[in-house]
């Protein structure tokens, strides 16, 4: 199977119409991740096919169940390469995207990524997220990179609009995790990921009414 064939079946079976503009986009932001991989080591997995079910389609199943309007701010905490921030880019055009960063070599990455595959509604935040004071807050604060919920929550709470989300993509939801989670309302979905052997969940967190901002 080639990745061009695996990005089919993949968005067949999550239910998901890729126009050809996207389709092409997102096969070149994988061609262009294993180019700058060689050098600045942005993930391990190496194989084609592979980076097509573990980064493209494990981004994109999230996509149903992030609540952004029509024309909504999407931020991509600790983007790493590109995940899911690029993916979502690629896809919801009408979206604007914010991936924030702290390592230099990977924001170089970003903009680089963004710069070639012509994603005018994607941009790049430099540096840590606790710090970070964009002009506007955003509906849905995204990451795949905290390794728990309340770290995540206390990382990036500031940058939540009211209402608005916390979502996690999680390969392992832990019982303590959500229980430290004591001033958040969360619920966990379980994602089927096409090519992937494997159950993603999916954890959306809003502060519960007596939480303190």
């Amino acid at each position: 199977m080639t990745p061009r064939e695996a990005l089919e079946r993949g968005a067949e079976e999550l239910g998901l119409e890729l126009t050809a503009q996207a389709r092409e986009q997102l096969l070149a932001y994988l061609a262009l991740m294993a180019k700058w991989n060689k050098t600045y080591n942005l993930t391990a997995v190496r194989d084609p096919v592979a980076m097509v079910s573990h980064h493209l389609l494990d981004s994109l199943a999230a996509l149903p169940h992030l609540a952004i309007p029509a024309e909504g701010e999407l931020a991509d905490a600790g983007s790493g390469a590109g995940l899911p921030g690029i993916p979502l880019a690629i896809v919801r055009p009408q979206w604007k995207v914010v991936m924030a960063e702290a390592n230099q070599k990977k924001t170089a990455f970003l903009r680089q990524a963004t710069m070639e595959l012509g994603l005018p509604n994607a941009s790049v935040h430099e540096g840590r997220v606790e710090t970070w004071q964009p002009p506007q807050r955003f509906p849905v604060v995204i990451s795949r990179a905290f390794a728990r919920l309340a770290q995540f929550a206390r990382a990036c709470a500031h940058l939540l609009a009211t209402p608005g989300s916390l979502v996690a993509m999680k390969a392992i939801l832990r019982a303590d995790e959500l229980a430290e989670m004591r001033e958040w309302k969360c619920t966990s979905v379980a994602l089927r990921v096409p090519l992937l052997g494997a159950v993603r969940h999916l954890v959306i967190c809003q502060r519960s009414a007596t939480a303190t901002t």
